[in-house]
């Protein structure tokens, strides 16, 4: 399992996550540093997108979109099992459950599947990367629009109104460097593509900027007195239960559609992986003046349950495929 781990770098980054809600609740920056801090959080994700724009190659999406039916499953489970799934858990969790919450964990299940982590699952698992790096992509891109446009059917019941400038910003913040990435990718793609961890350390570091000042915010408002034992247990309940519901569904809609096994590995891990590079960003944008510490927490925990089940899922069908190999060689 370490050797698994090691591979999607997830030990340090969840350690660096929970080390910035510690500071954030031990030093929060309040007033015009506050302000400060969330202007350059802002900055860090324009330029996050425009990294990710340039990096896309076209010759990926060709490839991978001519597999439409495991493209439109991956939509399918990304925008419809979950929110249905969703929509359901958190109806019976709502009496018990913060808004804010309740809010954040409906949120959770509106927002595209990850990129980096979901092509790495799918090659260490052996599965159809170029497909992968396409239904990724897809999610992300048609998340710019169906993120928010969701966001106001289902969160309205919390009443909570999502107004025209929280939109524009979504676009103007991620989708515009995104396609001034793609415009500029034959100039600057390959330089992107030998310097990684600059797309890593932006990565990284704008969640980091983000989730320090929504916990500043939250602590400066008192969000830690609204989230006890219990609470934080039930919630982390709800977030195994969705992991192992949509795994289950999607791992059988795989068989149904008669998928290959490099086809269904990517289903698994795409659709059932969700975005904390595009959620948090996101939050900040359409959540502005809310407690949004509280929003993100659903998407903290699932970020991380999700990795560690899925890598430990990875490794499991890398083994039985060396298993299948040495059988063959053997016989």
């Amino acid at each position: 399992m370490r050797g698994v781990l090691k591979k999607l770098p997830i030990d340090t980054y969840m350690l660096l996550l929970i080390a910035t809600v510690v500071i954030a609740t031990v030093l929060p920056v309040s007033g015009s540093a506050a302000r400060f801090v969330s202007h350059l959080s802002s900055a860090a994700v324009a330029l996050l997108f425009f990294l990710y724009g340039a990096k896309l190659k076209a010759q990926a999406i060709v490839a991978g979109i001519s597999n439409w039916k495991l493209q439109l499953l991956v939509v399918f489970t990304t925008y419809v099992v979950f929110p249905i799934l969703g929509f359901g858990l958190a109806f019976f969790a709502s009496s018990w459950l913060p808004e804010e919450l309740v809010v954040g964990f409906l949120f959770l299940c509106i927002l595209p599947s990850t990129v980096q982590s979901s092509i790495a699952l799918t090659g260490m698992a052996r599965g159809n990367v170029p497909a992968a790096i396409c239904a990724a992509s897809l999610s992300n891109v048609l998340s710019v629009v169906l993120t928010p446009a969701f966001a106001a059917v289902l969160l309205s019941t919390s009443g909570i109104k999502l107004d025209a400038n929280a939109v524009i910003g979504i676009f103007v913040q991620l989708l515009l460097p995104f396609v001034a990435g793609q415009l500029l990718r034959p100039l600057i793609g390959a330089w992107i593509e030998r310097n990684r961890m600059l797309t890593m350390a932006v990565d990284r570091g704008s969640i980091l900027l983000i989730i320090y000042s929504a916990f500043s915010a939250g602590v400066v408002g008192g969000i830690w007195g609204r989230l006890d034992g219990m609470t934080l247990s039930l919630l982390i309940g709800l977030d195994l239960i969705l992991l192992l519901l949509v795994m289950v569904i999607v791992r059988r809609m795989g068989q149904m559609a008669g998928l290959s096994r490099e086809d269904e590995v990517s289903l698994l891990f795409c659709g059932s992986q969700k975005s904390l590079a595009n959620g948090v960003p996101m939050v900040n944008i359409l959540f502005a003046g809310h407690a949004t510490g509280l929003i993100i927490l659903p998407l903290m925990l699932y970020h991380q349950f999700q990795l560690f089940v899925c890598a430990a899922i990875a490794q499991r069908y890398a083994a039985g495929d060396e298993h299948q190999s040495g059988v063959r060689e053997g016989a």
